[in-house]
């Protein structure tokens, strides 16, 4: 049996990644909805000051982020916690989602990744980077490959180009020996860039 480490092994550059990076498990057991709430805080935000404000809103929460929760929650709270109306608006918009649709792991078994994409994106607030992190961090999605994040874009450039511009389509063909495994790849190519 080939396993995933493997095949990204026969990239020498991504086999140095393996070497030097020992990736934590996705905690598959995470709610869905808690998960997504999570990165809608943490868009444009660095690691730290998202770290402080979701710290702070689930306090407000009191460590219960569901839909119910957050509809129910005071606003004043969660904009003194340090959510923006946006993201506020964006929190809602998604748990109204949650409550109406079956976005969970369950429910999207049967979905393609691109299908997810589509049912995420239609709710305000949700682009492409935060559905595709829903792919990768709570559906375990093996093959998604989020040139929407700088980090991995970024990281690419750094590793397979000397940290010079290249375009999406040449980051794709990089990325294409990966496959089916490119989210695992994705995974190591942000240690390298926070690391860097």
């Amino acid at each position: 049996m080939v396993l995933p480490e493997d095949i990204l092994r026969r990239d020498p550059v991504m086999a140095a990644l393996l070497e030097r990076y020992e990736l934590e498990r996705i905690d598959t057991s995470v709610d869905e909805y808690e998960r997504l709430a999570v990165s809608i805080i943490n868009q444009q935000l660095s690691t730290a000051s998202a770290n402080a404000v979701r710290g702070r809103v689930f306090d407000v929460l009191e460590g219960e982020v569901t839909p119910g929760r957050v509809l129910e929650a005071d606003d004043t709270r969660l904009l003194e916690a340090g959510l923006s109306g946006q993201k506020l608006e964006y929190l809602r918009n998604t748990a109204e989602a949650f409550r109406e649709r079956d976005l969970t792991r369950e429910g999207l078994t049967d979905h393609s990744n691109d299908e997810v994409r589509a049912a995420l994106t239609s709710i305000k607030g949700v682009g492409e980077w935060t559905a595709n992190m829903y792919c990768i961090f709570v559906l375990a999605r093996p093959d998604v490959l989020p040139l929407g994040d700088l980090a991995i874009r970024r990281g690419i450039e750094d590793l397979y180009n000397g940290g010079e511009d290249l375009s999406r389509r040449e980051m794709r063909e990089i990325a294409e020996p990966w496959r089916p495994h490119r989210s695992l790849a994705t995974r190591y190519i942000w240690s390298h860039y926070e690391d860097g």
